[in-house]
C-alpha cells in the first residue's frame, strides 16, 4: 500500500530549531501536510500545502513553522524554528487522494518524535 516516511526528529533545546521530512514514494497531485500529537492531546492539524505551493498554518505555529514541498524529488518538510516545550509531540505527514482535505482517505507515515526540552 501507499506509504510515507517520516524523518528528522529528536531531542533540541528551547529556542533551537529543527527540519523534519516526508518522502512520499510517487508525485501526488494533490495537498499534503502535517498533523502532531502530544501526549495527553488530541492530534492537530500543523498545517498544510497545496500543489500550487499555497501554505495553511495553525494559529500555534504561525511565524514558526514553515512547510516547503520538493514535487521533483518527492519530499515533503517542516521547518521548525524557535521551538517551544510545547511543541513536543510525534508528528505525521499526509497525502491527499484529492482536493479537499479528507483525513479518512488520506495516506499516512509512521510519525517521528520530537522532544523540545532543557
Amino acid at each position: 500500500q501507499v506509504q510515507l516516511k517520516e524523518s528528522g526528529g529528536g531531542l533540541v533545546e528551547p529556542g533551537g530549531s529543527l527540519r523534519l521530512s516526508c518522502e512520499a514514494p510517487v508525485n501526488f497531485a494533490y495537498g499534503m501536510g502535517w498533523y502532531r500529537q502530544a501526549p495527553g492531546k488530541q492530534r492537530e492539524l500543523v498545517g498544510t500545502i497545496t500543489i500550487e505551493g499555497e501554505t495553511n498554518y495553525a494559529d500555534s505555529v504561525k511565524g514558526r513553522f514553515t512547510i516547503t514541498r520538493d514535487i521533483d524529488n518527492y519530499m515533503l518538510y517542516l521547518h521548525m524554528d524557535n521551538l517551544k516545550p510545547e511543541d513536543t509531540a510525534v508528528y505525521s505527514c499526509f497525502a491527499d487522494r484529492a482536493r479537499g482535505h479528507n483525513p479518512e482517505i488520506a495516506y499516512w507515515g509512521q510519525g517521528t518524535r520530537v522532544t523540545v526540552s532543557s
